[in-house]
């Protein structure tokens, strides 16, 4: 990551080339750079620059600046020959982006050397360089590793532990604090050293292949929550608030969807985030519009209470704007925002880093897509080592006889509390969510 006042010249060449079957065989084993949803997407090789913005920024330093300001600085600067065109072709950086602002971890954008992408039977590859230096070389597909699995136990917060949260959010609520707050808990655990993190990213495209796969820094995860996707001036937005476990059979399942559908609690829960976004995304966005009740979204393990949202840019914000002005969400925050945060740092004894983050790419003229971090885990870094060696279990204890045998890894699931939660039915409800990322992990 560059520290310089004035950002690299970039140089960008896109060409088309052959169809590419698998994306990720060209991604790094050790730090994959993703981003995929049924089967197209992008996935980057190398780094040639970014922006790096974390509490120990030096005052001055050209990465002080907001990420949206920052990637304008870069964008303006680079040549850029894209006569392909499509999303996620020409200039492209990579972001995840900390959840809290008094976050320990960084936000980074990841611009890489190298960029191959995929999008609706067209393929393409990116190279990118800084002016006067050598264009990279596409680098040849690799095979998987072998398969491998995690270890993993309770957090810092434990299933009573957050029981006990939850019934302290709803005193707070009750008290008339806030309307809404959105607590998490964590698992904590290690993964084999040199594990193929690319096994990890194809478990999850390959069984939730409509939500958002994505492993930028890191983090690793997929995401069902569109945060904003801005396109040649349209934007597009999913909020999801609501959630219950699918049914056993076709019956059963048939009922939690309605079960759900006119759940007063989950309703409740769902209005909030909803109206946050349309406040926020309001005076960037023309023709705003979403439907009047939500619909119900079927995942593998889960249904949730959706509803999407759409309009025109009306002003020069970038994808990297929108992301500041609506995160986070009161899908993932609460309501009062502030009040829900100030709540969430009492009550969660651990530093969220990039969880319930955004996650995305953006590209040199603004468009991007972003998810909310969900159903992820970070993968060594700051977050999870702060988080390992907490009441593993007792087999973790053979994966700590060598620090270099092992890798720390840490993943988050949460849920609404709104007045009428119960902390049973929301511990149940960090579960459900839990388990793509064990599942995949596992």
């Amino acid at each position: 990551m560059t520290s310089s006042h004035r950002p690299p010249r970039l140089v960008v060449e896109t060409r088309e080339i052959a169809h590419v079957d698998d994306l990720l065989a060209f991604a790094s084993a050790d730090a994959p750079l993703a981003w995929l949803r049924r089967g197209d997407g992008i996935v980057g090789i190398g780094t040639v620059g970014g922006y790096e913005r974390g509490p120990h920024t030096d005052a001055g330093d050209s990465n002080d600046a907001v990420p949206a300001d920052a990637w304008r600085a870069i964008a303006a600067a680079a040549v850029i020959d894209d006569p392909v065109g499509l999303p996620g072709s020409g200039l492209v950086a990579f972001g995840t982006l900390v959840f809290d602002e008094r976050s320990d971890e960084a936000s980074r954008l990841v611009v890489p050397q190298v960029v191959v992408g995929r999008h609706r039977g067209r393929s393409w590859v990116t190279r990118i360089h800084a002016s006067g230096a050598a264009a990279p070389e596409l680098p040849e597909r690799s095979a998987y590793g072998p398969y491998w699995s995690a270890t993993l136990g309770p957090g810092t917060l434990d299933p009573a532990g957050y029981q006990a949260a939850v019934r302290r959010a709803v005193d707070a609520i009750v008290a008339g604090d806030l309307e809404k707050v959105v607590l998490a808990r964590d698992l904590v655990g290690t993964i084999p050293a040199g594990a193929d993190l690319r096994r990890l990213v194809r478990a999850l495209a390959d069984d939730y292949p409509d939500t958002w796969t994505f492993a930028v820094d890191g983090l690793i995860g997929a995401s069902p929550e569109t945060l904003i996707t801005a396109s040649r001036g349209v934007v597009t937005a999913r909020v999801l608030a609501g959630t219950i476990p699918r049914g056993t059979d076709a019956h059963d399942d048939a009922g939690a969807s309605t079960s759900l559908a006119h759940s007063a609690k989950d309703l409740e829960e769902h209005r909030y985030a909803v109206q946050s976004v349309l406040d926020t995304l309001g005076p960037h966005v023309r023709h705003l519009r979403a439907d009047p009740e939500p619909f119900t979204l079927k995942l593998p393990n889960l249904w949730h209470l959706a509803t999407d949202v759409a309009g025109d840019l009306a002003d020069h914000a970038s994808s990297l704007d929108l992301v500041a002005a609506l995160h986070p969400t009161a899908a993932v925050a609460g309501t009062p925002r502030d009040a829900a945060l100030e709540l969430i740092r009492r009550l969660e004894p651990f530093d969220r880093g990039r969880y319930a983050g955004p996650v995305g790419w953006v590209d040199g003229h603004g468009n991007g897509e972003w998810a909310i971090a969900l159903r992820c885990a970070q993968i060594g870094g700051a977050g999870a080592h702060v988080h390992a060696g907490r009441e593993e279990p007792a087999d973790a204890n053979e994966h700590r006889g060598a620090a270099s045998a092992t890798i720390p890894v840490v993943a988050h699931a949460g849920a609404g509390i709104v007045a009428r939660s119960d902390p049973e039915t929301e511990l149940l409800e960090t579960r459900v969510k839990f388990r793509p990322i064990v599942d995949a992990l596992a």
